[in-house]
């Protein structure tokens, strides 16, 4: 992505100016999103209350396609100057807006001017973490976050005399147990292949995914997940995946039905992925923690999350602003954010609204929906599980994918496939510090 050229349509935008809203008048903010089905539900509801509850403003929410074509369809309006309020952008998807300076409004800075009360300790840091700069500052907005956990089909379990494993030998015994009471093409396996296997692994463990708090800290970044730890963990797949004890299941999410099917009895996904078993297994099923390695120091740590943010773009006048505040002090509001939790299944961002659920007994029938929380404020986030922000991830993803497939497949090993990952990735790092820093 050009991002030079995002920056210079930032100027002429704010240059040329929006003008101010015709007296009483209501000012229309526009939020484009990508959520689909129920979730689509939640955002409509959520738009409808806000402009029931007030009449200066009025959200009108569209769906603008996945995420990946909500980001880019918001960034060619922001260079045509027509970008709408609110962007819903995934969270790989953070070092790209953070650098187009000029086209987004943080919101710490949108809080402030407008006056709103805004508390960033009110919020899990676990969640704000992945959208603040070191400084704690908050960018953008958590909406729908999750994390990974690991999916369990008690029934399979129970028929092979198979505890839920906790740790990962636990869980690459209780693969070769299952697969031999039946489950011959899958003892275990995942979506989301770097996510799970390296950007959650290595916050799980504390361990570095690449340098400068995994790149928090600066566009400068270097990548640094070809260690110990995670060439151990990647010979472990290389090695069960020659008879299936464990089997690849893609880049993406595409696999998950293989789980919902019964073919693989454990797998690691989203806790997003709740909706879809809930409606589809035919089977007991629960979510429990990632597993660990017991020799790695001071693991498990917390997790990282997954999900999107919204985003305030740039460009708009102190009217509208004051509404886009208005509607991010009511989606922070307890019950509000225990409505999104319980509709959705993505997580409470607030301390409270947390409280509030674990009060109210919600977890008590559906322990599984607590479990990525539980994660995520395992520990106080570190330096390596604070979250990540390179740039171009959505890339960088497809180069470390098919990284791993050539170890898979037994044409690298492991660490040759990790330091292939590492090298290629950060020469596309270079090329994304030289747009983004000015």
């Amino acid at each position: 992505m050009a991002l030079r050229h995002f920056g210079a349509a930032a100027a002429v935008a704010l240059t040329v100016g929006l003008g101010a809203s015709p007296a009483l008048a209501v000012t229309e903010i526009q939020w484009w999103h990508a959520m689909t089905g129920a979730n689509n539900d939640v955002i409509v509801k959520l738009a409808t209350d806000f402009n029931a509850s007030q009449t200066d403003y009025k959200v009108i929410p569209t769906y603008k396609g996945n995420y990946a074509d909500t980001m880019n369809a918001g960034i060619a309006a922001f260079r045509a100057g027509n970008a709408p309020h609110i962007m819903q952008v995934f969270e790989v998807g953070t070092a790209t807006m953070m650098a187009a300076t000029g086209a987004v409004k943080p919101v710490y800075k949108l809080m402030g001017e407008t006056g709103e009360k805004f508390d960033p300790k009110a919020y899990l840091p676990a969640i704000t973490g992945y959208y603040s700069t070191s400084k704690g500052e908050m960018l953008s907005f958590p909406f729908n976050s999750s994390s990974t956990v690991m999916w369990v089909n008690l029934d399979e379990l129970k028929k092979a005399n198979v505890e839920i494993p906790k740790t990962w030998p636990e869980v690459f015994d209780a693969a070769k147990k299952l697969k031999a009471a039946g489950h011959a093409t899958c003892g275990f396996s995942g979506s989301w292949v770097t996510w799970v296997n390296l950007e959650q692994l290595s916050a799980w463990h504390n361990v570095p995914l690449a340098s400068k708090a995994n790149g928090l800290d600066g566009f400068d970044t270097v990548l640094e997940f070809n260690g110990p730890l995670q060439v151990k963990h990647l010979e472990n797949l290389v090695e069960l995946q020659k008879d299936k004890t464990y089997d690849y299941a893609g880049r993406t999410n595409t696999g998950e039905g293989r789980f919902t099917s019964g073919e693989c009895p454990i797998y690691l996904t989203s806790s997003a992925f709740f909706g879809n078993v809930k409606a589809q297994a035919k089977f007991a099923f629960t979510a429990v923690p990632m597993p660990y390695y017991p020799d790695a120091k001071g693991a498990p740590q917390n997790s990282i999350i997954g999900g999107a943010s919204l985003w305030v773009m740039g460009g708009k006048s102190a009217d509208e602003y004051k509404g886009v505040a208005k509607f991010l002090t009511f989606l922070s509001d307890t019950d509000r954010q225990v409505y999104i939790h319980k509709a959705s299944g993505y997580l409470p961002i607030t301390k409270a609204a947390y409280e509030k659920a674990k009060a109210e007994g919600f977890y008590k029938d559906q322990p599984y929906l607590e479990t990525p929380l539980l994660e995520l404020t395992n520990k106080e986030p570190t330096e390596n599980s604070r979250g990540l922000r390179l740039g171009n991830m959505v890339q960088l993803r497809d180069v470390w994918s098919e990284e791993i497939e050539q170890a898979l497949a037994g044409k690298k090993t492991a660490k040759q496939a990790l330091d292939a990952a590492v090298e290629r990735g950060n020469t596309m790092l270079r090329q994304f510090e030289k747009t983004a820093v000015k």
